[in-house]
């Protein structure tokens, strides 16, 4: 048992560089954007590829997003595969349909014939045959495919908006839900089954339901693997604006939630005090509040602003700039933060909601509950935290503080 512990650590580690004597290693990382639709998720997961690509990672930036805007961030064509951009740094656009066709050809054929026997059409059947979320499920499996392989250093992932991504990072057990609703039965009936369908029409629906069954398998595989705080860092997006903001609450409360380490916040678009005037003038005003809000609510995660550029940001050039103005002299490819601010207990009549406050020093503060919101008063200062929506329809109970932890008691009605 400790030898294949010790293979699967080593596994995880591949040699960077030698310099005379000296080896250094680093373990294999995944980096995932998120943010609101429109924020520049796309433009901050290039600009931090090229930043890295530069240092001497070999990286791959990958993009989840069905609407596909990392081709035009970069100014060039991508593939379904991985092309080389320059060197250390490859571009990739996921295509669910490419992928069921080259690797789960078995599987689409079943699909395809159990949605004709019901009597779909074809052309909806080609639709149907990619299964719910398997837009999502196709990035999964090819990030699975390149951590088993380690030819990559770093992987970036150019997400879709807040809600897709989340949907792809809890997929593993959304999927196997289905298929246990799509086939009671499981293997048993469909290998019985599956000898009438070969006779029938030649389709080997065996062979499909064990592509299917592989296919959940190494989506387990690679959720587990970006739960690993050391190898996968998620980085949200977001502008100096009342909705972003709210919705970057929202994400890290739920990202916190099922466990995956938030390291760092890019608060992009920034205005500059020199484009003020008249016409920006209240804008600034509400932008310098926007961004304490955002200083306060994401405390001590580390925050990278990034300043409006007046004019789009597209092309290797720009982007670089843009990479510079994120990370400066740091390497991109960092943990910068990994410790959980928020943690969740569920209990036979309530729910615990434990934060971590370092900015509190007394036990004499307020809290209340609106909605889906918990709301801090200390000596005139708000701290607000947006919780999971089911939030709503829980009571405020009590709270407790010891230090730097606050409990918040929350009753099941």
């Amino acid at each position: 048992m400790i030898i294949n512990c010790l293979h699967n650590v080593l596994n995880n580690f591949k040699v960077e560089k030698q310099t005379g004597s000296k080896i250094s290693f680093t373990i294999m990382r995944i980096i995932l954007f998120t943010g609101k639709g429109g924020v520049g998720k796309t433009t901050t997961a290039a600009a931090t590829a090229l930043q890295a690509a530069k240092q001497g990672y070999k990286t791959l930036v990958i993009s989840t997003d069905p609407a596909h805007s990392l081709s035009d961030a970069l100014d060039m064509e991508l593939s379904p595969e991985p092309i080389e951009i320059r060197e250390n740094l490859w571009g990739q656009e996921f295509d669910a349909y490419y992928s069921m066709k080259k690797h789960w050809s078995s599987m689409r054929q079943m699909m395809l014939t159990i949605f004709k026997w019901r009597g779909v059409e074809n052309v909806v059947a080609e639709e149907l045959s990619v299964l719910p979320g398997m837009e999502e499920a196709a990035a999964f499996l090819w990030i699975e495919k390149y951590y088993r392989e380690k030819n990559y250093d770093l992987i970036i992932i150019d997400s879709a908006p807040t809600g897709e991504t989340l949907t792809l990072l809890t997929l593993p057990q959304v999927t196997k839900s289905w298929l246990t609703k799509a086939f009671p039965g499981q293997r048993l009936a469909v290998k019985s089954v599956g000898k009438l369908v070969r006779r029938t029409t030649g389709v080997p629906l065996d062979k499909g339901y064990e592509e299917l069954e592989n296919l959940f398998d190494k989506l387990q595989s690679i959720q587990e693997v970006m739960l690993n705080p050391e190898v996968c860092s998620i980085r949200i997006v977001a502008n100096p604006e009342r909705m972003v903001i709210q919705e970057a609450k929202r994400a890290y409360t739920y990202l916190q939630l099922y466990g995956y380490n938030v390291d760092g916040v890019v608060v992009n678009r920034i205005l500059p005090e020199e484009a003020g005037g008249t016409l920006f003038a209240k804008y600034l005003t509400s932008q310098a509040k926007y961004l304490e809000e955002i200083e306060e609510t994401f405390a001590p995660l580390p925050i990278f602003k990034v300043y409006h550029q007046g004019h789009e940001v597209f092309g290797l050039k720009l982007l670089e700039k843009i990479g510079e103005a994120i990370y400066g002299e740091e390497d991109p490819a960092l943990i910068f933060h990994a410790e959980s601010p928020i943690q969740i207990e569920e209990g036979k009549n309530n729910y615990i909601i434990k934060l971590r406050l370092p900015f509190i020093k007394e036990d004499d503060f307020e809290v209340n509950k609106f909605g889906d919101e918990i709301v801090i008063d200390l000596n005139g200062q708000r701290k607000s935290v947006i919780l999971p929506r089911f939030a709503n329809f829980l009571t405020l109970e009590g709270h407790s503080f010891e230090y730097p932890w606050l409990s918040v008691k929350l009753k099941k009605s």
